[in-house]
């Protein structure tokens, strides 16, 4: 099995091997001062650290900088969170464009958080799975086709308190899990129909009756048997 985690271990490796070239001597690439900067041109952030003044928390930094993807998606579910918990109702249902041809949906009641993934199967064999869009998009937008999917999380206020945070960890990764499980699904259902093949032939074997000896006498008269 994978994991996958809630963090960019790409981003944290890559950041900290130039503060580390940084406080060995090494050339400088950027001597800006700020983080968060206006974003170069195709991208949603841009992030700009001044390598010749680094702060002591260099550790704390890196971690940030990992976290900011995860970070930007949990600002949405912690906002519905607290509408849940305040008992609000009527807010606007939050759409946000997580890929380029998919969407997640986030609405808030009283009494739950209803989650939708709009998700698009590239696989041949995953459009059997798509299906039309749940009630709660009912009259919107929503998109509809042959490979269209949609998944639904209804999150219950024992999800949404502070003490259950995780949840949205665990939300944050399900699309990037999603494929690795319906293959592994499908390897598992084949496997599991080899294995009752295997042993339907087994019994059909068993089940064969055994053929009887028959004697036979060549021409000079010396027997042999057959079966």
């Amino acid at each position: 099995m994978i994991l996958l985690e809630v963090n960019s271990r790409i981003i944290e490796e890559t950041l900290a091997l130039k503060f580390e070239n940084a406080a060995a001597g090494n050339k400088s690439e950027a001597a800006e001062v700020n983080y968060l900067v206006n974003p170069e041109s195709g991208y949603n952030v841009s992030l700009l650290y001044d390598l010749e003044n680094l702060p002591a928390s260099k550790d704390s930094i890196v971690h940030q900088a990992g976290m900011l993807k995860r970070n930007c998606f949990a600002s949405v579910f912690e906002k519905y969170f607290q509408f849940q918990e305040e008992g609000k109702e009527g807010e606007n249902r939050a759409v946000i464009h997580y890929r380029d041809d998919e969407i997640m949906y986030v609405e808030s009641k009283k009494d739950r958080v209803t989650v939708v993934f709009s998700t698009v199967f590239k696989d041949d064999d995953d459009v059997v799975i798509g299906k039309e869009p749940p009630l709660e998009l009912k009259d919107t937008d929503a998109a509809v086709g042959d490979n269209v999917g949609y998944i639904t999380f209804v999150l219950f206020p024992h999800h949404c308190n502070a003490s259950a945070r995780d949840t949205i960890n665990l939300i944050h990764t399900f699309r990037d899990y999603l494929p690795y499980h319906i293959k592994r699904l499908k390897a598992y259902i084949h496997t599991c129909m080899g294995t009752k093949m295997s042993d339907f032939l087994e019994v059909l074997n068993r089940a064969r009756p055994d053929a009887k000896k028959k004697e036979m006498k060549t021409i000079t008269g010396k027997t042999f048997s057959s079966h």
